[in-house]
């Protein structure tokens, strides 16, 4: 082992008028204990279960910090990003502005900047033993071990020098090994072109990002178009990156730490099962492999854990996917005014998509257009702009009393859909489309909705108090009677 410090290069912070919460993972954790949302739990809870369990009961009530969990001298956190309104705090911006801003950033990246040295470097491990090193959790009850799951995994084509950065379970098999879920998406794509000329591919895994930069990493855009651009849009400024010491891959300057490996070609062992998003286990099978060839982190650095199927590990893949469907379905149906990914359908399944006075027939091709954004979607309701495509009892309700199956349900049977939805053969299921909106050539008032003039302007605080002892009587004083 050997412990070097560096000289870490700062941006030029003139290039933004404020720097967003969420630019800074150390930061964050202290904007979240600055208004009591960051609790520390009692120490050496047990890694099998034990950081897991508490992780859940805390998710979306504050972010976690596990000290010496299992007796490790590393801390662990989780639940950094478990509220939507979480995630658009982290960006700097209202609630309501969160899906704009994270599309403005995939349509307008911003490359990186590169630096010599940084402090996730700071102390290095040629010599790699993973568990010994990081306190790596056992999550759920029949997860084959223990996984890192909050790790963006950057891969980077040796010809180009493109990246594509992801986030995908990894179970560790050995010292220095890990068995790698790889579905069909661009990491595989890139992994597949080494593996067929018969190189591995080199890549890294890097803990403990700032949440803006985990939020890029879930961007749903063009093979080609590195999500640490993103990153860097979402800062307001470029994204430090420093290269690995063992590959060329560029990796975010201020993670926590990062492993650095390379996908084998040709080598394929036992992963899995472990507890995905649809709340169900991924199957054991044969996948692909990893070889960690070093470890690089700070002097004191934190292992951030995502807990499969909690709501950090939901949201922060849904509301990424919101923007980048919102921004694809716009370019082909100016219609469109919103989308969101119910929590219902595991922020991937279900599509919610709000539409302004649709032409005839129109829904229909969004609901097929919507089918075709991604091959998670399963299920797509198209409503009309009264109804809140964020409130799931609203869009029930469109559906009871606006969708006829036989006029207005889209099926479309034998397309590709999650391998980790268990009702699908390997992937291969049927998709449904839902046309909830108000039927073209309506008159009357048959689908106007009731409502109450005055309503939403009532001033209730001023006008109702909690009712007290006697207060019968003081009714009847207050009639005159």
């Amino acid at each position: 082992m050997s412990t070097t410090a560096r000289d870490v290069r700062s941006p030029d912070p003139t290039q933004v008028d404020t720097v967003p919460p969420g630019a800074d993972l150390r930061g964050w954790l202290e904007h979240l204990r600055k208004d009591g949302r960051l609790s520390v739990t009692a120490p050496d809870l047990d890694l099998t279960f034990g950081v897991a369990g508490l992780a859940n009961r805390m998710d979306g009530s504050t972010a976690t910090v596990f000290p010496r969990p299992g007796g490790h001298s590393v801390p662990v956190l989780s639940g950094l990003l478990s509220r939507r309104s979480w995630m658009a705090e982290a960006c700097g911006v209202a609630e309501d502005a969160l899906v704009a801003r994270f599309d403005d950033a995939c349509r307008n990246p911003r490359p990186w900047h590169e630096v010599t040295g940084a402090l996730c470097q700071e102390v290095v491990h040629d010599d790699v033993d993973l568990t010994s090193l990081l306190p790596i959790p056992t999550h759920n009850e029949h997860d084959s071990g223990a996984y890192i799951t909050a790790g963006l995994l950057i891969a980077r084509r040796p010809d180009t020098g493109v990246q594509n950065v992801s986030i995908h379970r990894l179970q560790v098999s050995g010292p220095d090994r890990l068995g790698a879920l790889l579905l069909p998406r661009h990491t595989l794509a890139l992994f597949d072109d080494a593996e067929r000329g018969g190189e591995d591919l080199e890549l890294a895994i890097a803990i403990g990002t700032d949440p803006l930069t985990l939020m890029a990493s879930q961007a749903i855009v063009p093979l080609g178009q590195d999500e640490l651009e993103i990153a860097g849009a979402l800062h307001g400024r470029p994204l430090d990156v420093v290269r690995c010491r063992t590959n060329e891959v560029r990796v975010p300057a201020s993670a926590e730490i990062v492993l650095e490996g390379r996908l084998l070609a040709d080598v394929r062992e036992e992963e899995g099962p472990f507890g995905e998003f649809p709340q169900y286990y991924g199957e054991r099978a044969r996948r692909h492999v990893i070889a960690v060839d070093a470890v690089t982190h700070r002097r004191a650095p934190l292992f951030h854990t995502i807990v499969g199927g909690g709501t950090e590990h939901l949201l922060l893949g849904g509301i990424p996917r919101e923007a980048s469907f919102l921004s694809h379905l716009r370019r082909s149906f100016p219609c469109v005014r919103d989308v969101h990914l119910s929590r219902g359908g595991v922020c991937r399944y279900h599509l919610y998509v709000q539409v302004d006075r649709p032409a005839p027939g129109e829904a229909r091709n969004v609901v097929l257009g919507a089918l075709a954004t991604h091959y998670d979607i399963k299920h797509v309701t198209v409503v009309d702009t009264d109804v809140d495509v964020h409130d799931p009892t609203e869009v029930e309700w469109a559906v009871a009393t606006r969708f006829q199956a036989d006029r207005d349900l889209v099926t479309v049977h034998g397309t590709q859909g999650s391998k980790l939805d268990p009702s699908t053969a390997d992937g291969i299921g049927s998709k449904l489309g839902f046309d909830a909106t108000v039927p073209p050539g309506t008159t009357g008032m048959r689908y106007t909705r009731i409502r109450v003039p005055g309503e939403e302007e009532l001033d209730v605080a001023s006008l109702v108090r909690p009712a007290a002892a006697g207060w019968h009587e003081h009714l009847t004083a207050s009639s005159g009677r």
